[in-house]
């Protein structure tokens, strides 16, 4: 992992003559609206997928929402035997790099965590990636758990499409969970426990900075591991 690691160097050297472009790469929050059409759920904990490209970061940004009790990084759209780091890198299993979220509906529903997947995680109009990382693994998805989630993740991206906020077409797709298959200890908690790594202070910080600007009311400043 992962593809812009080795484009970090570059984008440092140009960011004197090309300030904009690395400026870009970073800050691509959008300010998506609130759903129309909430979430309705029963109490108690309740989960959900994303796929969003790297999981380090959508990992990173959900663990620091409220009402969050859980996060783990793994892969998402093909079989048991394929879900593993060193098959899944290669684009040819099916799998994306996704993250389950165990939260609490009390706190935080899942149609703001939609919200927060498209302000501030994904690119939508990517196809096959997301910022640096290119290959199906990276792919932008919604996985609902249950027929609740399908219906307002439905709801959701019709809003985006209609919302006109973004100037290509919405490519992130709702697929059937197939199961859930968490990734290996290293790839767990790992903004957390490597802060300094250089993919995660270029591309991960301004993630968490644009949660706590947009989502005050939702950030938290504490790290929910696992």
């Amino acid at each position: 992992m992962k593809r812009g690691l080795a484009l970090i160097p570059l984008l440092l050297v140009l960011s004197a003559c090309q300030q904009g472009v690395a400026a870009s790469a970073r800050d691509s929050a959008v300010n998506a609206p609130a759903a129309a059409r909430k979430s309705a759920e029963p109490a108690g904990l309740k989960v959900a997928v994303f796929s969003g490209g790297c999981f380090w970061g959508t990992e990173a940004v959900f663990s620091h929402v409220k009402g969050v009790t859980s996060a783990v990084s793994g892969y998402q759209g093909g079989s048991r035997s394929s879900a593993t780091y060193d098959r899944v890198k290669d684009s040819n299993t099916g799998h994306a790099e996704s993250v389950r979220v165990t939260y609490d509906p009390a706190q935080v529903r899942y149609d703001q965590l939609l919200q927060i997947f498209f302000s501030v995680i994904a690119d939508p109009t990517q196809l096959n990636r997301q910022g640096p990382d290119v290959g199906t693994q990276y792919r932008s998805a919604l996985v609902p758990q249950n027929a609740e989630q399908k219906l307002v993740a439905s709801a959701y991206l019709a809003q985006l499409r209609a919302s006109g906020l973004w100037r290509a077409p919405i490519v992130t797709r709702i697929e059937p969970s197939k199961g859930f298959y968490a990734a290996e200890a290293e790839h767990q908690d790992f903004a957390a426990r490597n802060p300094q790594h250089p993919y995660i202070t270029y591309w991960d910080v301004p993630k968490l900075a644009a949660l706590k600007r947009l989502f005050p009311g939702l950030y938290k400043p504490s790290f929910t591991k696992g």
